[in-house]
């Protein structure tokens, strides 16, 4: 009888079935939500009407999907991102201010320059065959290395009149403009020849 008391307290003090392990709890990586619905993401690059580089905004799910992140505009900012901001938010800001001094020396050349000459062909009367526009006038500026982009010319309508004297203004960025005298000079081809 000894016996069996003993198989039975074994018995008990075994499970009855196998120990089971504990459930993985998966965790879905999904995209915060802002307080309007829209997605929250954190800008790399500024980007016009939205922000600036560095910053947290909300805009339409859509936006950030198709175009700001596969762009490289934007990340969708992790626990881990948003703790690394502040630091990276210190990192942009000195690179904002260098690029800022950087546009400010850009102007400052800009308004040393006394004109830009450009010569288009044109004919007896002084129209041109073309139009000199933001891309020919970035062209020449950065000819004499001046770092000048077509989208930074403000151009209200195409230069196309020959032997004149324009001024045109420019938006360097960050709040930085210049103004520039571009000198349009006609080319007449010399009929006759053979």
């Amino acid at each position: 009888m000894a016996k069996a008391k003993s198989k039975e307290k074994k018995a008990e003090a075994k499970p009855a079935g196998r120990k089971l392990p504990a459930k993985k709890v998966r965790k879905r990586n999904q995209v915060k939500k802002g307080a309007h619905g829209g997605t929250l993401i954190v800008l790399v690059e500024d980007v016009a009407h939205v922000g600036k580089a560095g910053d947290q905004v909300e805009v339409k799910p859509g936006y950030a999907r198709n175009y700001l992140i596969p762009n490289g505009y934007a990340i969708v900012p992790t626990p881990h991102d948003l703790k690394l901001l502040e630091r990276h938010q210190i990192k942009v800001t000195k690179a904002r201010e260098a690029k800022i001094a950087d546009l400010k020396v850009l102007a400052e050349q800009l308004s040393r320059l006394p004109s830009v000459t450009i010569e288009a062909q044109a004919n007896e009367e002084g129209h041109l065959y073309g139009s000199i526009g933001p891309v020919e006038i970035s062209k020449t500026l950065k000819g004499k290395n001046l770092m000048v982009e077509p989208d930074m010319v403000k151009l209200e309508h195409p230069i196309k009149e020959a032997n004149t004297l324009t001024e045109i203004p420019l938006h360097l960025g960050y709040g930085t403009e210049a103004k520039i005298q571009v000198l349009v000079v006609g080319l007449t081809q010399v009929a006759g020849k053979k």
